[in-house]
């Protein structure tokens, strides 16, 4: 079993990496390809979501405690974040 920590460790690296390569490629394949590898990744561990629209659905579904969802939340939108960052620091 996972902590919570590690689950939302993996949603917010899930997300870091998914939005680094829309951001990065602008593929559509790419993109397609980046997030079925993160959902891949950290189903397991997280459920996945790599995206705050699935986490209130998952958290209204009763999938995860709504204990859990800002924290979620606050993760993706983190890793989105950091990923920009990334970004602008080396980009093309």
């Amino acid at each position: 079993m996972y902590t919570i920590m590690q689950k939302y460790l993996a949603e917010f690296l899930g997300t870091l990496f998914f939005v680094y390569v829309i951001l990065y490629t602008g593929n559509p394949l790419a993109i397609g390809a980046a997030l079925a590898i993160a959902i891949f990744l950290s189903a397991s561990m997280s459920g996945g979501h790599i995206n705050p629209a699935v986490s209130v659905v998952m958290a209204a579904k009763g999938r995860i405690s709504t204990t859990d969802l800002i924290p979620y939340i606050i993760a993706q939108i983190l890793g989105g974040l950091v990923a920009l960052e990334i970004y602008k620091k080396w980009k093309p």
